[in-house]
């Protein structure tokens, strides 16, 4: 799945990336799907082992479009975690309090601590792309924020955070299909959204603004993956091998037992 991983600094032209691909598995829907229920298992028990362990922690954000599969993915991915060591962190219009503070001040107080997941929901980066495309801030502030980011990412991987960054890039078409099925389905209706059509109709420059955040901020640190998203299966995949072979990467091992002889102790 490397394949999909940005080098640092890239220049990135999402309309040559297809968010159909699926070059890295031969097999079919079904096949992923197996595949992807023995990958949450493995990871079910990666993440026990960190937990145990307590010393690495793990950063994981998404970004996407409206429908793009940011909570699907954490559904299917994530199955068979245990959510005593995992916690997800969703960022929304900023309160009154939060704006009283610098836009990192709320982040950094949802990442992970020692043997600790933690997976953002949209992030940090909104401060460099919905204040973007609709104008909430002057183009000079968020210009410098890029570096902020980058800053601020360094500083959790200097202090033991490992960071994997996902963008979930759909298509224009697929996320019509989605938004119509929400209207359709009477048990997705509630997740439509007025404002999903009013960002709708700024495509190309949510587009643009993402072609930056991805230029601009993947580094050896906290690197971006662009994951083609329109075949969620596929989707889900991506992730879930990215993030097995990323914790398998940090050579985890149960702590070791040092309460003397285990066969000694009797237990009434």
């Amino acid at each position: 799945m490397d394949r999909y991983k940005l080098p640092p600094h890239s220049h990135v032209d999402l309309s040559e990336r297809d968010p159909r691909d699926r070059r890295g598995f031969e097999g079919r829907k079904r096949e992923g799907r197996r595949v992807l229920r023995e990958m949450s298992y493995e990871l079910g028990t990666l993440q026990e082992l960190l937990y145990a362990e307590g010393k690495h922690k793990l950063l994981i954000i998404l970004q996407a479009m409206d429908t793009g599969g940011k909570d699907g993915t954490i559904r299917h991915v994530f199955r068979s975690v245990n959510p005593q060591g995992v916690k997800v962190a969703s960022f929304k219009v900023p309160t009154l309090k939060e704006l009283s503070h610098d836009y990192l001040w709320r982040v950094h107080q949802q990442t992970p601590g020692k043997g600790e997941i933690a997976i953002f929901n949209r992030s940090h980066y909104e401060d460099v792309l919905v204040v973007r495309v609709h104008e909430l801030v002057p183009e000079g502030v968020w210009q410098r924020r890029y570096q902020h980011i980058n800053d601020f990412e360094r500083l959790l991987a200097d202090e033991g955070t490992t960071i994997l960054k996902f963008f979930l890039h759909i298509s224009k078409e697929e996320q019509k299909d989605r938004l119509q099925s929400r209207l359709d389905e009477p048990e997705k209706r509630w997740k439509f959204d007025m404002g999903d059509l009013r960002d709708r109709e700024r495509w190309d420059d949510y587009m643009e603004a993402y072609e930056d955040v991805l230029s601009k901020t993947s580094t050896e640190w906290a690197p971006w993956y662009v994951v083609p998203a329109d075949r969620k299966w596929y989707r889900n995949l991506v992730v879930g091998s990215v993030l097995i072979s990323t914790l398998e990467s940090l050579d985890m091992a149960y702590p070791v037992w040092t309460g003397g002889d285990p066969g000694a102790i009797v237990i009434d």
